[in-house]
């Protein structure tokens, strides 16, 4: 399992994703999850994976080595984002038609989750998520995020903090603190970290890198959030136990100590 999150803002895109791969206790491996494809002023496209491991290497393999043939469709000559999403569909499709049945006959699904985005020369950043057959939707300023893999225990933050004028550097440190929720929760999903952030219209990648256990930065905000997510915890009101006694003995009067129905004749 993993957890990959990318969000798209009107100032740009931020991605984020763990590389964890978890197979029981004793058998945790890292693996990147995060690929990206860049031609400085024309393209950056960004894939992120979750699912079977092998199905989502099998689908970045052949979507690299279509840009390495040079000839036919791929994601460095496609003209739109909406084409690149197709395109991706498209090789995940044929790494289904190849190996589904052979993964069916040993009890594994064909499972596999991806996030597209980036932007294109000409037309606006944009966001999909692709699914196991290959389809895929479209983020927008209502939903302008993404998740993949274990993304549960991420996802409070996001939804209350995340819209599409949310600036990039607070974009950032929400999808850090949604990381760090589902570390804490989760076994399959650990460091090191991949988090790459593009300019809307730089069309090259603006910040990349990898965040270890040995980052000053991210062990910050892990510390301030817990520590201060405390204080507002201690800083609730406590229950109001008088209106809350009312309530229970308001449900108790209507359930335990209602009238019984007369007894019908001939009931003993």
């Amino acid at each position: 399992m993993t957890y990959c999150v990318a969000i798209r803002l009107d100032a740009g895109l931020v991605f984020l994703s763990d590389s964890r791969t978890y197979a029981g206790v004793d058998h945790i491996n890292t693996f990147r999850k995060m690929h990206f494809f860049e031609r400085h002023g024309e393209r950056v496209l960004v894939l992120m994976t979750a699912g079977n491991l092998s199905i989502s290497q099998s689908v970045v393999n052949t979507l690299r080595e279509r840009i390495e043939s040079g000839g036919g469709r791929n994601l460095c000559n496609v003209p739109t984002m909406f084409e690149a999403a197709k395109h991706v569909g498209d090789c995940l499709r044929e790494v289904h038609a190849r190996d589904a049945e052979s993964l069916k006959e040993f009890g594994v699904d064909f499972s596999a989750g991806l996030l597209l985005g980036g932007q294109i020369r000409g037309e606006e950043p944009r966001l999909f998520q692709l699914y196991a057959a290959g389809n895929f939707t479209e983020a927008t300023q209502e939903t302008p995020y993404f998740q993949i893999g274990e993304s549960k225990y991420g996802k409070p933050i996001i939804v209350r903090i995340i819209t599409h004028t949310t600036s990039l550097d607070e974009a950032v440190k929400c999808a850090l603190v949604s990381m760090d929720s589902s570390i804490r929760s989760n076994l399959s999903v650990g460091l090191p970290l991949d988090l790459l952030v593009y300019q809307r219209d730089a069309l090259r990648v603006g910040h990349y890198c990898v965040i270890r256990e040995d980052n000053a930065y991210f062990a910050l905000i892990r510390k301030l959030w817990s520590q201060q997510l405390r204080e507002v915890f201690s800083a609730l009101p406590n229950p109001d136990w008088e209106n809350i006694q009312l309530t229970a003995e308001a449900l108790r009067q209507n359930t335990c100590n209602a009238p019984r129905s007369e007894k019908r004749e001939g009931e003993s």
